[in-house]
């Protein structure tokens, strides 16, 4: 997909990837060079569902690098936790 990725906004698809007989997803190496990704980088993957009466349904998943996630968490909640612990 090089020539022709798909971009709205902010966002564009690199790649389409599908699960090996393992369930384990390759990134193209193209995408982890241009990312900086590499092997046992650790990420959290992050689900959207659509809910239909009593079923629901994945519409996307996101991955996050772990760090991001835990400097989002912190920034977020430490100054309420600080507010907190210093009464």
């Amino acid at each position: 997909m090089a020539d022709s990725k798909l971009k709205v906004g902010c966002c564009q698809v690199e790649a389409i990837v599908s699960f090996d007989d393992r369930g384990q997803l390759v990134i193209p190496k193209e995408v982890r060079k241009k990312y900086n990704l590499n092997a046992g980088d650790k990420f959290a993957l992050i689900s959207c569902s659509t809910n239909q009466g009593n079923d629901s349904a994945t519409c996307c998943f996101t991955l996050m690098k772990t760090q991001e996630l835990e400097g989002m968490v912190k920034q977020t909640l430490g100054p309420m936790f600080s507010e907190i612990f210093s009464k």
